[in-house]
């Protein structure tokens, strides 16, 4: 009979730990939802904790800050957070979760009571996260470093180390822990889930060009290509729109000026904005430089729209070339605008993408599917872990 996985979430801030906090309270497998901020799905009361002294220092950058001092606030912050979990009496738990860069502090328990220990990457591997994100810096706002703290960075790396097991959201980023000497078998690709209740299949193939790019705006996600692409669009199919939801982080600052000219903006969409948006659209463009899997691009083929992504953004993970979008090389606008002129030019294209994606995005793949992978994966994991044979005498 399999070991019953009892799991804590643990993070500042909240990242999607809520979503599978949920489905773990629907299999009665959580222990515990520890973050900063609000319970917004409704995990059970007594299984939720919230860490209000860190939330309550940052409240003013939320409301008052630009991003980026929002963002220094955080990590200035951060020894409030340490100290409070620090601080929690601990529930009967057997998984310890944690986003990377979190996972430190919950991981010394879960050594002191034989917990699996489990680190939730949204990104590639610290080395590549870095990395990749440093060079468009170099390239497009000479002096601008990456904004993560190099010791938190340095905290990534330790718990990959420390962790018993690694989520990954793509193939990608397993493959950036593999070329960095993580062992292939402390790793799970498990891309996030969805919410079918509020992205539905788009109902028909919009008649004008409209394009949309959903994420942080800034150069590591690849909208200065972006943007180059476009304009090559907009030569030919003069009516064509793109629209980018999102904040902009500082190193896009020095490209800005010359495309704000080009898209329609919005800092900030709720979820069923988003997705209301998404109906009107031709396709979801994405050719970051970097990344998990965007939340946006799983909603997005949730929502039957084709998908013009990279391997580095982590559509290769749930997108054939030319069957539910196109893999573009994202750092050369040419081939990103002609991907973007084939599902424009061809409607009947645009919709059978766009059947594909949905299948690939929603069926299947709710947050209780998301879930339930990861809880099959600690079953077993906690199985091998309990009847592990000792090592051979004299070894």
């Amino acid at each position: 009979m399999n070991v019953q996985p009892k799991v804590l979430l643990a993070c500042a801030g909240s990242w999607w730990l809520q979503h599978p906090a949920k489905a773990f309270a629907n299999r009665d497998a959580l222990a515990g939802l520890w973050i900063s901020n609000k319970n917004s799905t409704q995990v059970p009361a007594e299984l939720y904790r919230r860490c209000w002294p860190f939330h309550l220092a940052l409240k003013p950058f939320f409301h008052l800050a630009p991003q980026i001092w929002e963002e220094r606030a955080f990590y200035a912050f951060f020894p409030i957070w340490k100290a409070w979990l620090q601080a929690q009496r601990w529930p009967e738990v057997n998984v310890v979760q944690s986003i990377i860069g979190y996972g430190t502090e919950p991981f010394a328990m879960a050594d002191k009571i034989g917990a699996l220990k489990v680190v939730d990457c949204p990104n590639s591997h610290p080395l590549s996260y870095f990395g990749f994100w440093q060079r468009e810096c170099d390239l497009w706002c000479p002096g601008e470093n990456v904004p993560i703290p190099r010791w938190m960075f340095a905290r990534m790396n330790r718990e990959l180390e420390q962790a018993d097991m690694i989520i990954v959201q793509s193939n990608f980023c397993r493959d950036s822990m593999l070329w960095n000497g993580i062992p292939a078998e402390k790793i799970m690709v498990n891309p996030m889930g969805v919410d079918t209740s509020i992205f539905k299949p788009r109902e028909k193939v919009p008649t004008k060009p409209r394009f949309v790019a959903v994420g942080t705006l800034c150069v590591r996600k690849g909208h200065q290509y972006l943007f180059r692409a476009f304009e090559q669009v907009k030569k030919q199919l003069p009516e064509a729109e793109l629209i980018c939801v999102g904040e902009f982080k500082t190193d896009l600052r020095k490209e800005l000026p010359k495309w704000r000219h080009l898209f329609t903006h919005h800092p900030r969409l709720s979820h069923p904005e988003i997705a209301a948006l998404f109906q009107s659209c031709t396709a979801f463009v994405f050719p970051s430089q970097e990344e998990g899997i965007a939340r946006a691009q799983i909603e997005a083929l949730a929502a039957g729209l084709p998908v013009i992504g990279t391997h580095e953004g982590g559509a290769t993970t749930l997108v054939q070339d030319g069957v539910e979008g196109f893999i573009v090389r994202g750092r050369d606008p040419a081939h990103i605008a002609e991907a973007m002129l084939k599902v424009a030019r061809d409607p009947e294209l645009c919709r059978r993408m766009g059947e594909a994606a949905y299948k690939k995005g929603a069926v299947k793949n709710t947050w209780q599917d998301y879930g339930d992978r990861l809880l099959a994966e600690y079953a077993a994991r906690l199985e091998k872990k309990r009847f592990k044979l000792p090592p051979p005498a004299g070894a």
